[in-house]
């Protein structure tokens, strides 16, 4: 190598190591300047914290101090048998004004239910009136449905008047306004959604102002009121671009009316379509439908005793869009339906109370729709174990509810668990599947690594293994073992669930104090196991006391909704002390209905035993924690 080449080569290596250290040494003190940010940026925020505190503790002192003097100058006037929280009241109260408050913090309090039901109406109208003009870019939403006792007719029309151009949601849900009040809804030029179901004063004079002055509305509910075919001929005139109709049991259109959906523009948009109890539509009415609705993709008709396979037929020979159907109370439907749904991509079917289903349905199903994510089949006694092998193929399934499906039974479900169905499948409703044994249970905890809610309601073969494995069913985080034979021993091993939220014990005669863990050595086991549970459900577990009570009170802090019906043991006092601590509590000291199958104490009956009439329900407690007691007075 010559003493050039050398030279150039150390040259060249020597000008890489100095741009690596120059691009350290930047790094490095890049890494410095970020820490030094983050760090002044936690001290400003902490301190911007500690100045907002103690400006609030000043206030508040202030606030105290004053009303220990106004408290003091009255003492002469004050009857000793008053208390001090008596006193707050005493006298004259001075009433806040709430056009004081900031324009934004008016419109969240109006927009506010459970607020706007505890200021008057008159004040918050009056309000709005005094507000300088609303900026346009605010959305505003009114629920009236709130507050349908308490506000007038006259500040109905004063408010939508006032935010016309603010408005996109409207909520007059069971409202019995006049209708020139509901008139008044044509003044909201941009109205997007509207709800006017169970208002019996709604006319089709009312309909016809507001399709005028809305043509932008997307969603509309019309269900149980008194339209007429008027107000159908109004829809596709003026709702060009109407996706949500509902016209569940309006009963005074007919066949008719549906025939002038087809007019002007139609009603071409529209994708949801509720005729739940409309028993006066024929045949020819749901063809009328399809020559209107085309691109329908969601069908709800619930309680609809007329409904047949020929009135599906007619329907879906020109809606091939649908994808959910909703035939809840529709017993004349069979299999037939679902071969004339085939043109169809159906992903959701819920169906209950039929007798004609068959296995030949799921069958079909199975065949023909790929895409299937959510089936709803209960109390279908003609289901058997074919049903569910028809079924394990589809892939996309995620909820299945197969409840009072009696026929179902062990070999069954394996065979669906068996398919590639049971990979995706999240919720599970087997409730009275009394067939089905601890062998089901232990297939699921194998087969179903994404099962998040599981019921189990009145599984008669229930045992300790069954139990052990809903446990390894690690993805659970709701079950529902009400009505079954679980013990002290299987609560405790269900403590060992690290995930599960929702429990549902009702019915459960065999647990009692020592199962739940209120002893003074299991309280800490309590609160380490179980403190994401936030439903709890032990209605009819007699053996209960308030002890449990107070276990729950430490352990489980996250519980929201708990329900103790038919629980003797259980003052009231507990009850009442427990109620200021969850959001909702349904509580009674009945004795348990003669069909649970023991009294009181947690007997079993005998077929021959007599039973005294029930007392009466001492408390039915179903309160807001969010709402205190000083609130409520106010």
């Amino acid at each position: 190598m010559t003493p050039e080449l050398m030279i150039k080569a150390c040259t060249f290596y020597t000008g890489h190591i100095v741009t690596r250290i120059q691009q350290i040494f930047c790094c490095h003190r890049l890494t410095i300047i970020l820490k030094k940010w983050r760090e002044k940026a936690i001290y400003k925020n902490q301190k911007k914290e500690d100045e907002m505190l103690l400006k609030h503790e000043l206030e508040l002192q202030k606030w105290k101090d004053k009303l220990k003097l106004k408290v003091a100058s009255k003492d002469a006037s004050i009857s000793p048998e008053l208390s001090f929280s008596e006193v707050c009241f005493v006298g004259e109260t001075r009433e806040f004004d709430i056009s004081l408050l900031p324009d934004r913090a008016i419109s969240q309090v109006c927009m506010n239910p459970k607020l706007a039901k505890q200021l008057k109406i008159e004040k918050i109208s009056r309000a709005w009136w005094r507000m300088p003009v609303v900026p346009a870019t605010w959305e505003a939403e009114i629920d009236f449905s709130t507050v349908k006792n308490m506000i007038t007719d006259k500040h109905v029309v004063s408010t939508l008047q006032r935010w016309r151009l603010n408005v996109l949601r409207l909520n007059f849900r069971g409202c019995l306004f006049r209708p020139k009040t509901f008139r008044s809804v044509s003044h909201c030029k941009n109205l997007q959604e509207l709800n006017v179901s169970n208002c019996s004063t709604l006319t089709d004079e009312s309909m016809r102002h507001i399709s005028e002055g809305c043509p932008g509305v997307l969603f509309l509910n019309l269900s149980n009121t008194n339209i007429t075919n008027r107000t159908m001929r109004l829809l596709p005139r003026h709702f060009h671009n109407l996706q949500n109709l509902s016209l569940a049991y309006c009963r005074k259109f007919t066949d008719k009316g549906l025939q002038y959906l087809n007019l002007g523009n139609g009603c071409h948009k529209l994708i949801y379509l509720d005729l739940s109890g409309c028993t006066q539509i024929s045949v020819q009415g749901f063809r009328n439908i399809a020559n209107s609705c085309s691109g329908i993709m969601h069908l709800t008709i619930n309680d609809m005793p007329t409904l047949t396979d020929n009135c599906v037929k007619a329907l879906v020979e020109k809606c091939l869009r649908i994808t959910s159907v909703v035939f809840i109370g529709a017993p004349h439907i069979s299999d037939g339906a679902f071969i004339a749904l085939s043109t169809c991509n159906l992903r959701k079917i819920r169906f209950e109370g039929n007798k004609r289903i068959t296995d030949t349905c799921f069958k079909f199903m199975g065949k023909n729709f790929p895409n299937m994510n959510h089936i709803y089949m209960v109390d279908c006694k003609g289901i058997t174990d074919g049903s569910l092998r028809a079924l394990s193929p589809l892939k996309q399934l995620t909820v299945l509810n197969l409840a009072n499906c009696v026929r179902i039974g062990d070999i069954g479900l394996r065979n669906f668990l068996d398919g590639p169905a049971s990979i995706n499948i999240r919720e599970l409703n087997l409730s009275n599947c009394v067939h089905l044994s601890d062998a089901s249970v232990v297939k699921l905890s194998e087969c179903c690594p994404n099962l998040n809610y599981l019921s189990l309601r009145n599984f008669e073969h229930l045992t300790h293994l069954g139990i052990e494995h809903i446990v390894y069913i690690l993805s659970l985080v709701s079950v529902d073992l009400s009505g079954t034979a679980i013990c002290n021993e299987g609560l405790m091993t269900l403590s060992r669930h690290k995930k599960l939220k929702e429990l549902s014990l009702s019915e459960c005669y065999r647990i009692t104090d020592a199962g739940i863990e209120i002893t003074d050595s299991a309280i800490e086991m309590l609160s380490a196991k179980c403190c994401y549970l936030h439903i709890l459900d032990i209605s009819g577990c007699v053996l209960l006391t308030d002890q449990s009570l107070e276990g729950l009170q430490i352990g489980c802090k996250q519980l929201r909704i708990l329900k103790m019906l038919y629980c003797g043991h259980i003052s009231k006092e507990a009850a009442h002390r427990m109620s200021s601590v969850v959001q909702q509590q349904e509580y009674s000291s009945n004795d348990p209905p003669r069909w649970f199958g023991y009294d009181c104490e947690g007997n079993p009956l005998t077929e021959n035993q007599d039973r005294t009439p029930s007392k009466e329900v001492l408390e039915l407690t179903l309160k807001e924690s969010l709402l205190s007691s000083e609130e409520e007075e106010v």
